[in-house]
């Protein structure tokens, strides 16, 4: 049986469409005024919207607030995308 140190979590909280607040961030991938791309513990995360910004970023506790117009959120899990990658590696 896994351990409370094994389990995963990660959290959004999206107020009005434009401050987001996420736990769980272990590394922004990219980020512009157009979009973020965040690893997660439980994936991806792509949030595309304009005049994005970082307001607060902890990655040692996993913490994220961004504000600006979010448009879209998308998710990707880890292990879908190694998937399809092997694949065509074949």
């Amino acid at each position: 049986m896994a351990g409370a140190a094994d389990e995963k979590h990660h959290a959004l909280n999206l107020r009005d469409r434009h401050l987001m607040e996420l736990t769980g961030v272990t590394k922004v991938e990219s980020f512009d005024e157009h979009g973020i791309d965040v690893t997660t513990q439980l994936g991806t995360l792509s949030v595309k919207g304009e005049n994005l910004h970082i307001k607060h970023l902890d990655l040692e506790n996993g913490d994220l607030q961004l504000d600006g117009s979010i448009v879209m959120l998308s998710y990707q899990q880890e292990s879908r995308r190694k998937g399809r990658l092997g694949r065509l590696i074949r």
